[in-house]
């Protein structure tokens, strides 16, 4: 039976750079070193006002094909992970299978899971593949949080960048996706949130959680986050490991969406591995939703810390409230 592989991995970022020193700049009341401690944060890419999701996952492919010699052509499957689609339809994964040339027989779909999407993306590829459905999917992850985002609002606007990775996942004959678990809690849909852009009424719809200091759209609960977070990543992993049965000790990585140092940090502790083995690499990019896994293995296969053999957990976890992890061995 053929199995989901992990191939290469295409960043792009916008242009527009946007740093710490900038902002001091323009709001010199706002305390930069402490929310650059905070959030191991030093600068973001940030979309121009014309410049989608769509447009970001297009120079993501097209760097992928380029850069490894890959045919459109040889795509029968295409996925978006994307909370910021170009329209509410037609579904953004078409845009992109006519604006890269992909075969018009690839099926393409967007899915709206955020921080925990690019795990659950693998999971769907494994399906797909393992059930003879597909044999070669480009999976896209692309955000524009900071269309978002109001310019004075100093909690979100330090935090999220933009960005986009394309990612070929092939089939192979070895299972090296596995032990799949899943996690939601609806409950959670407050703390995290943009409550207007759908179909439900303005006064229909959930309120946030408490007060909105900010005009942004998108809506930030930090602490009950991070609440959340650090109860249920832990127990995710202990699942795993015990349905695996593997003690912690066995895993190399653990890859973790890049949300903020002060999170990952946290995860650390309620984990008790060391720095090395669960990397923060955020610095200079910012959270990118659901980019930051790719981005994390694209950079660690860089510098030569992934290599074949290693034995890794992922971990995606968010908005929704939405989690996802699996096994890994690259």
């Amino acid at each position: 039976m053929p199995h989901a592989q992990i191939g290469p991995i295409a960043v792009h970022y916008p242009s527009r750079l946007e740093t710490n020193l900038e902002l001091h700049a323009a709001f010199p009341d706002w305390d930069i070193p402490l929310i650059e401690e905070k959030t191991g944060i030093a600068q973001r890419h940030i979309a121009e006002p014309g410049e989608t999701a769509s447009d970001l996952a297009y120079h993501a492919a097209t760097k992928l094909f380029n850069a490894y010699s890959i045919d459109p052509a040889t795509i029968d499957y295409i996925m978006l992970c994307t909370q910021t689609p170009d329209y509410p339809l037609p579904t953004t994964a078409c845009l992109l299978q006519h604006r890269l040339k992909i075969p018009t027989r690839s099926g393409a779909i967007d899915f709206n899971l955020g921080c925990s999407g690019f795990v659950y993306g693998l999971s769907l590829a494994e399906g797909l593949i393992c059930s003879g459905q597909a044999k070669r999917i480009l999976l896209l992850t692309a955000e524009t949080y900071s269309k978002y985002i109001d310019a004075e609002d100093r909690s979100l606007r330090t935090i999220f960048g933009d960005a986009a990775a394309a990612t070929l996942i092939e089939a192979g004959n070895a299972p090296t996706l596995t032990g799949f678990r899943f996690g939601t809690d609806g409950s959670g849909a407050d703390t995290l949130l943009v409550a207007d852009g759908g179909a439900r009424e303005p006064s229909q719809a959930i309120k946030p959680r408490h007060r909105k200091r900010w005009k942004s759209r998108l809506y930030m609960d930090g602490p009950s986050l991070i609440s959340f977070t650090v109860t249920a990543v832990p127990q995710l992993v202990r699942e795993m490991l015990s349905d695996a049965n593997m003690t912690i000790d066995q895993i190399d990585f653990f890859l973790m969406h890049q949300a903020t140092d002060k999170m990952l940090s946290q995860l650390r502790i309620a984990l008790e591995v060391s720095d090395d083995r669960l990397p923060i690499r955020l610095r200079n990019c910012g959270n990118t939703v659901s980019s930051t896994l790719p981005i994390l293995i694209h950079d660690m296969r860089e510098s030569g810390e992934l290599v074949p053999g290693k034995q890794n957990i992922m971990v995606g976890f968010g908005v929704g409230w939405s989690w996802a992890g699996c096994l890994w061995r690259c």
